[in-house]
């Protein structure tokens, strides 16, 4: 089992499906790191040698953040929003939608049972 940033990427998988079960890495950010680490994509993980593994770390770590220094990053941009009192930040702070989507329908994951003005068919007796 190969650790790479802390995290165990599967074995039995190419280099370029692997790897993005780190966070912060995508199908084409793992793409460009082997690419940048002159690793061969198809590679399985275990058939990779120590070194080749050793040029994916040093290309993470020397050019992306991710794992925890992300989560902590964008927690802390959450963190300003909010306390700037920008709209974004009140999105957040109120647990709704942040890029405009439409909250009288939809938005359940994000709202859960939660009603906003206008959600939800009013009974017949409500009408008249």
């Amino acid at each position: 089992m190969a650790r790479i940033a802390g995290v165990t990427i599967p074995d039995n998988k190419h280099v370029e499906y692997s790897l993005p079960y780190i966070n912060g890495i995508g199908l084409s950010l793992a793409k460009k790191i082997c690419e940048q680490a002159n690793v061969k994509l198809g590679t399985d993980v275990k058939d990779l040698t120590d070194a080749e593994l050793e040029r994916i770390r040093e290309v993470i770590d020397r050019n992306y953040k991710i794992e925890g220094d992300l989560r902590m990053e964008i927690s802390q941009n959450i963190k300003r929003l909010k306390e700037i009192g920008a709209y974004r930040g009140v999105r957040h702070a109120r647990n709704l939608p942040v890029h405009g989507q439409r909250t009288k329908t939809n938005a359940r994951t994000k709202r859960g049972k939660k009603v906003t003005v206008g959600s939800g068919r009013k009974k017949s007796a409500e009408k008249t």
